[in-house]
C-alpha cells in the first residue's frame, strides 16, 4: 500500500514579514539535516560541534532544533526569525506540508492561522506538488 499523498490545489501565498505564526507552533519537531545544521552553525559563526550541543537534541535517530520559550522555535526572537536566510527545509516549505494539504477542511484551519494565505503570488498545482515531494519553496525567487 503506497503513502497517503494529497491532491494540491492552485494557492496564492507570500510569507508576512514579522510574521511569526507558523515558528509558535507547539508540540512539534523542527527536523534538520547535518547539513543544514552545519549551514546554520556556519551562520551564527558557530563551531558545528557547539551549535549541535546548544541548539540541537536528537530524537529516535533524528536531529531536532530544541525547543525555545514557551515551546517555540529557539531562534524566535521578539517575532522574528534569527535564521531565516538558512532555515531549514521545514520551514522554507511551510504551509505547503503534507498535512496541511491533506484536504480543504485542514487547508482551512491552516489559513485561519497562516496570514501569507490568500497574499502573493499564484502557486499552481504543480509547484505545490514539487513542494510536497521535497523542492524548496524559496527556489523560484
Amino acid at each position: 500500500m503506497s503513502a497517503y499523498q494529497p491532491k494540491p490545489f492552485d494557492v496564492r501565498f507570500e510569507c508576512v514579514q514579522d510574521c511569526s505564526a507558523c515558528c509558535e507552533l507547539s508540540g512539534g519537531f523542527v527536523f534538520l539535516s547535518t547539513e543544514e545544521a552545519q549551514a546554520i552553525a556556519a551562520y551564527l559563526n558557530l563551531d558545528a560541534e557547539l551549535f549541535l550541543q546548544l541548539f540541537t537534541i536528537e530524537t529516535d535517530g533524528q536531529l531536532i532544533l530544541r525547543d525555545g520559550e514557551d515551546e517555540h522555535c529557539v531562534f524566535l526572537e521578539e517575532g522574528r526569525c534569527m535564521i531565516y536566510e538558512v532555515r531549514p527545509e521545514q520551514c522554507r516549505t511551510y504551509p505547503f506540508w503534507p498535512e496541511n494539504m491533506k484536504t480543504k477542511a485542514h487547508w482551512n484551519l491552516t489559513k485561519k492561522m497562516c496570514p501569507g494565505i490568500g497574499r502573493g503570488r499564484l502557486f499552481s498545482r504543480e509547484e505545490i506538488a514539487a513542494i510536497l515531494n521535497g523542492k524548496d519553496l524559496d527556489s523560484e525567487r
